[in-house]
């Protein structure tokens, strides 16, 4: 994806950075910031939404007001018995609403999942009752985070 980036204009970074920050702002006013006419700065954002830059918008919730402010990440280990295990548990994990964002990861562990629950005991019924249960589970070891310092979805995208 490096070749694709380098595909960018410095006026089509500038509309992604502002998406990024405010995916809800006007045209006119995205225009305006960018140094364009209406008109062309839809096209492009219309043009980068083609090309795939833009995957979808999406509005950020509270967690804490929704019953989902504690953060867990689980590593975990699959048992390789099966050949088909680790299609099995990306399949099972895909269907967990608790479940974020889930990575296949190298190292000591297959899997590396974010998880957001109400508290520590919704935690502990989510693991032991779900996640656990999912086929090809192992083992696996939980990181409780204390305090959330930084959390973003925004990808830096170079000026030059």
């Amino acid at each position: 994806m490096k070749e694709a980036s380098n595909q960018l204009n410095r006026i089509d970074r500038h509309i992604l950075r502002i998406l990024q920050e405010d995916g809800r702002i006007t045209y006119a006013e995205l225009a305006r910031q960018v140094g364009l006419t209406t008109t062309p700065c839809i096209e492009r954002v219309k043009r980068l939404e083609r090309q795939g830059y833009i995957r979808s918008y999406t509005a950020l919730v509270n967690p804490e007001l929704l019953d989902a402010g504690l953060i867990v990440f689980v590593q975990i280990r699959l048992n390789r018995t099966s050949k088909d295990s680790f299609e099995r548990f990306k399949n099972a994990v895909n269907q967990l609403p608790e479940v974020q964002e889930c990575y296949l990861v190298s190292g000591n562990f297959d899997y590396l999942i974010k998880a957001r629950v109400a508290d520590m005991s919704a935690y502990r019924e989510f693991l032991g009752e779900t996640l656990l249960t999912v086929p090809g589970v192992q083992e696996s070891t939980s990181i409780v985070v204390m305090e959330a310092v930084r959390e973003t979805l925004t990808i830096p995208i170079p000026y030059r």
